[in-house]
């Protein structure tokens, strides 16, 4: 059984191409009709996310484009696009789907009502524009005095542009300074409540929760008084059935950040702006000064381990039998030394309520892994010999199937393409809208995305039948991997359980390595990472050994 990687995530099919170059090269330019024949129009109205005080702004837009298109000899609204997003990003559903429908033709013009409707950022308005020239498409405002189809409609929306990101500027800036004064003057400035309080309508001041002020309480005399660690707190709030106000489990990050908070003692903080006694506190400042000083000193588990990340040789390969999350190197600290484990992620987060798979003595895990790989180097002579014709009988076996099934894929992708084309050509003549033909191509290009992955992953399959190493590769792994263990540094080591191993398993209260093998046709990295060696890899499928 070979190793192989799914691809990456296939992109959006209906994302807008190009955005990124702002200053391209424009190669092309399609003529639109003139000012006064026979145009189709296409109207785009946007509701900012802060015009929530402006319920109807989405009406009002489209009662001004529709009188005004109304208004022009020859003009015809053949599709409506709105948009309920902030301006500042292209990240808009049918301002995708208007794209689209230019470049396929369906309009020659897109009318809004102003500049700042279809977009605050000047880059951006570039970037869309040329997109409409590409396609032809002209650009129109009911209330600013430019068209695109001239020079100087051209040179007008620029100067518009630039007025628009600067207005969503200031108005970022007001925002800001509107909510620095409101936290000068002790009031909450906006954004998540500290869990423990609620915000109060009337003095914006934040007023202790009924039911949460409790909780935060028993945190703290946890921590400060119990010396309980972060991660057995979220334990035991989990096990009381508590969940954090997004409804999921405590976890030891979640209780850190608690603990660091100064509006458990009353103070507001936010930017440079700090204020004592601002609202109730829930504990008394000695206690937070006590607590965050506790947390300083205990050193964060997770930033050891990204400052040392080869100490922990299997991070990622084992996989956890509960919950089918992977291990990962974690710590814990004692009087006289650190405790090094394998924990699965989601108890790591979360406590015994997200997983309760075991833990594992990483110092124990690694020396045991090391040592089975060793042995099993050591007898290559005999194991390997019956591990291949295994894998080739298998290979062989599963022959018939896989180009059965490559068949069948082959022509799932032929379908899937012909379908796309005739969507394409029903929209192109007008008989199917984008809204339906829109949503079901992007559908069949993800479709052949996955396929076409699957189609590639067969026909490797089927042109790499495994092989046994060359006897001098396994000589030279024999006596890199002694050195390694027994001299070799955490890194070293590291590598050479990268290279040659590709998962461990837990069954049974067993771990069991499944190794990789070096395959003599590709030439790649020695363990060591010093010299070469033939490493297309595959795993055995079988159990190399057992370790208890």
């Amino acid at each position: 059984m070979k190793v192989s990687s799914l691809p990456p995530g296939a992109r959006d099919a209906a994302r807008i191409p190009g955005r990124a170059k702002a200053s391209r090269r424009r190669t092309r330019r399609t003529t639109v009709p003139e000012t006064g024949s026979g145009r189709r129009v296409a109207i785009y109205t946007r509701r900012s996310t802060d015009d929530e005080h402006q319920p109807f702004s989405i009406d009002a837009q489209l009662t001004a484009l529709r009188n005004y298109a109304a208004s022009q000899p020859g003009w015809t609204i053949v599709a409506e696009y709105s948009d309920d997003a902030s301006g500042a990003t292209l990240d808009r559903p049918d301002l995708n789907r208007a794209l689209r429908a230019a470049r396929a033709g369906v309009y020659d013009v897109l009318l809004v009502v102003r500049v700042d409707r279809f977009s605050r950022r000047l880059s951006d308005l570039l970037d869309l524009l040329y997109e409409l020239d590409d396609a032809g498409v002209a650009f129109c405002s009911a209330t600013e005095p430019f068209d695109t189809s001239t020079p100087v409609g051209r040179m007008l929306i620029q100067l518009l542009g630039v007025f628009a990101e600067f207005e969503r500027e200031t108005i970022i800036d007001r925002v800001i300074s509107g909510m620095t004064a409101k936290a000068r003057k002790g009031k909450w400035p906006g954004g998540y409540r500290p869990y423990g309080y609620y915000v109060d309508t009337q003095t914006q001041k934040l007023v202790p929760h009924p039911d949460e002020a409790p909780i935060i309480a028993e945190i703290f005399k946890l921590y400060t008084a119990n010396r309980v660690g972060t991660r057995a707190i979220a334990a035991r709030v989990n096990d009381r059935g508590l969940r954090t106000r997004s409804g999921k489990p405590w976890s030891g990050h979640i209780i850190a950040r608690i603990i660091a908070n100064p509006a458990y003692a009353g103070d507001l903080a936010y930017g440079d702006v700090h204020v004592p006694d601002a609202h109730p506190a829930l504990i008394d400042p000695a206690t937070l000064i006590q607590a965050r000083a506790l947390l300083a000193a205990r050193a964060d588990t997770h930033t050891q381990r990204a400052a040392s990340p080869s100490d922990y040789h299997l991070t990622g390969l084992i996989t956890c039998p509960d919950c089918g999350s992977k291990y990962i190197g974690t710590a814990a600290n004692g009087r006289t030394r650190t405790y090094r484990y394998y924990t699965c992620h989601s108890r790591n987060r979360y406590g015994a309520a997200g997983c309760r798979g075991a833990r594992l003595n990483a110092d124990a895990t690694d020396t045991a892994v090391l040592t089975a790989l060793a042995d099993f180097y050591a007898r290559a002579d005999t194991l390997l010999a019956p591990a291949v014709a295994a894998a080739q009988a298998h290979h062989r076996a599963a022959h018939a199937d896989r180009h059965a099934e490559l068949d069948v894929i082959t022509t799932q992708i032929g379908q899937a393409n012909a379908a796309i084309d005739r969507y394409h050509v029903a929209f192109e003549k007008g008989t199917m809208s984008d809204e339906t033909a829109g949503p079901r191509i992007t559908e069949l290009r993800r479709k052949i995305t996955q396929l076409q992955a699957r189609h590639d992953q067969l026909t490797h399959e089927l042109d790499t039948e495994p092989a046994a190493p060359p006897p001098a590769a396994i000589d030279a792994i024999r006596t890199q991997l002694r050195e390694v263990i027994t001299g070799g540094t955490s890194g070293e080591r590291k590598r050479a359980i990268e290279a040659l191993i590709h998962e461990v398993r837990i069954e049974d209260g067993h771990l069991i390595p499944v190794f990789k093998l070096p395959q003599p046709r590709h030439p790649a990295t020695s363990p060591n990472g010093n010299e070469p060696a033939a490493t297309t890899l595959m795993a055995t499928g079988s159990r190399n050994g057992a370790i208890g």
